[in-house]
This record gives structure tokens, sequence and C-alpha cells, in this order.
């Protein structure tokens, strides 16, 4: 499944959410308040916390997707100075494909919206799905695809919008554990050098993949950094990721009473 590719992404670019604060228009109750988090450039940060407290409106926000939806107020701030408009990936729990496009013509779907893609864009997409295992499958219908299959096609389309920054929300969840072992590898391989913020639940997946770890906790919601083992993601699982492993699972549970 493993391909070498070589892609060339944006600039790394560290990320700072400063001082924020969010609640729900029809709640009285805020997710979180003066909230702070640093994604350091070119690193995976993992975000744990049970469901409800905040992980994902969080990501949404980061993505400005929540619209109208929620009072908002904080700071984000990059270490060169440019906004973060139209430089962020969004990679959700669902693949999101459309299914009257095919593998093709979703992976290219953000250049092109309804024109036919470039030359160098047909190129640059061949190479992605070539990388995730799927280049003999450029014309199928995302139907056609098993469910490990539309999340690779995901993941290229991801690529290929070559964004500095990534949002990634569960996107392994539902697969199955051999599939979901293999698309993590292949993830931190082909968004090596890329800022990535993975929401998760499965706190072996954040000890593979996360450069750094937090919990979210509480309500309002904070932040807890959690120890990180010493070797480079992707990471196999030792007797030093159990102990973390144990240790994370401890540190959830105080949420759940």
């Amino acid at each position: 499944m493993l391909a070498s590719a070589k892609t060339n992404p944006s600039s790394a670019v560290e990320v700072q959410l400063q001082h924020a604060s969010l609640t729900y228009k029809d709640a009285s109750d805020a997710l979180f308040v003066d909230l702070n988090l640093t994604l350091p450039a070119g690193k995976w940060t993992c975000l744990l916390g049970k469901s409800g407290c905040g992980k994902t409106t969080l990501l949404r926000q980061l993505a400005e997707l929540n619209e109208d939806s929620v009072d908002w107020h904080g700071k984000l701030v990059t270490s060169d100075n440019k906004p973060l408009t139209e430089r962020i990936a969004y990679m959700a729990q669902q693949d999101l494909l459309l299914p009257w496009l095919s593998v093709m013509d979703n992976v290219c779907l953000s250049h092109h919206f309804g024109s036919p893609p470039s030359p160098l864009d047909n190129n640059k997409a061949i190479k992605l799905l070539q990388a995730v295992g799927l280049k003999e499958y450029t014309s199928a219908m995302p139907d056609q695809l098993s469910g490990g299959m539309r999340q690779r096609v995901a993941l290229a389309r991801t690529l290929m919008q070559d964004k500095p920054l990534v949002l990634m929300d569960e996107p392994f969840s539902a697969l199955d554990a051999v599939t979901r072992h293999k698309l993590q590898t292949l993830s931190a391989e082909l968004l090596k050098n890329r800022t990535v913020l993975l929401i998760t639940h499965d706190p072996q997946e954040a000890l593979r993949l996360g450069h750094n770890i937090y919990i979210m906790s509480g309500r309002p919601a904070s932040l807890i950094e959690l120890g990180v083992p010493g070797t480079v993601p992707p990471r196999q699982f030792d007797a030093q990721m159990a102990v973390h492993q144990q240790s994370i699972l401890e540190q959830l549970e105080q949420d759940y009473g």
C-alpha cells in the first residue's frame, strides 16, 4: 500500500491560538474560556477528550466552519504573520466524496470546481493516487471502493490542496484495525513537514502519530499537555508506549467520573 512519494508542501507554519473562548449561541455555558494552544510547525499535535468536550467544535472554528452558530473570541497568530484563510485543509471522519464524481475528479475537486482539471493538476493527482496505492482507480466511482480506499482518496484530496495546516477530525476511526494502522503510517509519511492537528478518541493513535498530545478536559474545557515517548512518529507499540497509554487512559477516566 505504501508508495514512495515526494510532495512539495507549502512552507510549514507554526500556529498559536491565544485566549480563545467559545459559547454556542443557544447555550448558557461556554465550551472553553481563555484557551491557549501552540501547533508547532511541521509537527503533529493530537487532541483527546470525551465526547462533547469541544474538540470538534475547536477544529471547526479553526477551519471557519462554525459560521454564525457560536460566539467566538480569540486570536490566531502564525509564525509568518500571514492569515490562515485559504491555507487550511480539513479531513473529516466521513470521506465526503461526491458520489457522482470519479476518484480523479474528487481528488481534483478543490482545483477546478466543475471545469476540467489542467494537465498539471492531472499529473499531480495521479502521483498522489499512486502514493496512496490507488493509481489504477482513477476512473472508479466512490461506491466501488471500500471504506479504507475511500479514506485514501480523501487523504490524496487533502494533499492535493497543498496547505501548510491540516486539520483532521477522527479520519480513521470508522476503519478496521489493520486498515487504520496502515493509514496512520501512510498519513505520517505523506504529511511529513506539515503542521497537523489531529482529533482522536484513540490514545494509541495519538501516541503513534503525535509529537505533542493534549487532553481537553472539564467544562469550560482546559488543555492538559501530556508526555510522549522519545522516539519519532510513527511509533511502534512497545513497553514505553504501553506505559504512556495507561497514563492517558487514567487521565481520560477522570472526566467520566
